[in-house]
């Protein structure tokens, strides 16, 4: 029986690897995503615990802290804004990725179905082929019994 051979098998693997290395940098963007979410998260925490912190104090001591604290908390501000915003860009990164990685990833199954298709339509072929082989060689063999029986 020949050996099956589809003519797009190329482009499903280029394809293939196309969607593995999207699907790679999505993760990467994931990491980033999560490691820049822990980053806010702790600097918000950080300011909490300071302002928690001068709170508590007694108010003699309180002024100068809140004092040199209101001086370098905009330095503070800036930072988990900067980070608020990168955090933004990311998911925005992401969403396209997740959208590009699905793009791929249908034309990727669709690729797989023809091929799904083509095989069975070959092996349909093939049986048919097979068949009229065999039907030939009944065919033949039992003309061949009605001459020698004459």
């Amino acid at each position: 029986m020949k050996r099956f051979v589809w003519r797009l098998q190329r482009i499903l693997e280029i394809e293939t690897k196309k969607e593995q290395k999207v699907r790679s940098e999505l993760l990467d963007l994931t990491e980033k995503l999560a490691e820049t979410r822990g980053v806010l998260l702790t600097q918000q925490m950080i300011l909490k615990d300071i302002m928690a912190g001068l709170a508590g104090e007694s108010p003699k001591k309180r002024l100068s802290r809140q004092e040199f604290f209101l001086r370098y908390s905009g330095t503070s501000d800036e930072r988990i804004e900067k980070l608020k915003e990168n955090v933004s860009a990311l998911e925005s990164q992401q969403r396209e990725k997740i959208a590009e990685l699905l793009k791929v990833r249908r034309f990727k199954e669709g690729l797989e179905r023809l091929r799904a298709e083509a095989k069975t339509q070959f092996i349909k072929e093939q049986e048919k082929l097979e068949q009229k082989e065999l039907d030939e060689m009944a065919s033949v063999s039992f003309v061949r019994n009605m001459i020698l029986a004459e």
